[in-house]
């Protein structure tokens, strides 16, 4: 199980700093899960000594494709590992939606990501227009083709889906457990046979994102197919993040 926590732009470093000190005095050491946090760029040299206490790993919300140069506002891969992450997101849908990255874009940042040594979230998911006239499964197949067809450097280690879709994010709405399954069933068949050999259908760990709590975590993380969750608001408050990850259904 992985969960991401991403603050998207909102935090101060009085409030990152609790974050993590609070996720450790809740036991965040002692999950079998991985936890990653997503802060704004600007936190990430701060946090990183508290990181590793927590037991909690760092990751850019976003990234560029080259090392350096006339790129105004852009970050590099260089520069996230040097602030102490080990950790980016690919095509979150408020990138492509609202910044207006195209699939190329993304494919171009997860590669260079994954080629920099970093680990990196591929985020993909349907807008509601595309859901009710029947297209999310054209849509998502679309996305994972364009980002992994070919990537030779992805594997089940450094590599991590997303199923985010986009009409259920920031909304209160949640596709239902049953829905998840069915997704998260569908994309590791794509990736196996999108990923060349190199992306272990059976190893690949696909987490779900929208609207994920903790009223409804339970239910969506005891489906087989899911393997933990991106959350976004529920992520701002160490409680309520925390609350998610001790969701994990006990085994057997």
């Amino acid at each position: 199980m992985l969960f991401g926590a991403n603050w998207k732009m909102n935090g101060t470093p009085g409030e990152a700093l609790s974050f993590l000190a609070e996720m450790k005095d809740r036991g965040s050491r002692e999950t079998d899960a991985d936890l990653v946090f997503f802060p704004p760029f600007t936190l990430l040299p701060l946090l990183a000594e508290s990181g590793k206490e927590a037991g909690i790993e760092l990751g850019g919300q976003d990234l560029f494709w080259m090392d350096r140069g006339a790129y105004t506002g852009e970050i590099s891969p260089g520069m996230l590992m040097d602030a102490g992450a080990g950790w980016f997101i690919a095509g979150h849908s408020e990138r492509r939606h609202v910044i207006g990255e195209t699939d190329d874009v993304v494919r171009k940042k997860l590669e260079k990501g994954l080629e920099s040594g970093l680990k990196g979230i591929l985020c993909v998911g349907e807008l509601v227009d595309q859901r009710e006239r029947g297209l999310t499964e054209k849509v998502v197949r679309r996305q994972l083709e364009s980002a992994l067809d070919g990537l030779d450097i992805a594997d089940a280690s450094n590599l991590v889906v997303a199923y985010e879709p986009v009409w259920a994010i920031g909304t209160g709405l949640t596709a239902t457990p049953d829905e998840a399954q069915r997704m998260h069933s569908l994309i590791r068949e794509w990736v196996g046979e999108i990923g060349g050999g190199n992306v272990s259908p059976e190893e690949l760990r696909i987490l779900y994102g929208g609207s994920v709590k903790p009223g409804n975590a339970a239910d969506i993380l005891s489906k087989t197919q899911v393997n933990g969750a991106l959350v976004g608001g529920a992520s701002l408050r160490a409680e309520s993040f925390s609350a998610i990850v001790t969701s994990i259904p006990a085994e057997g």
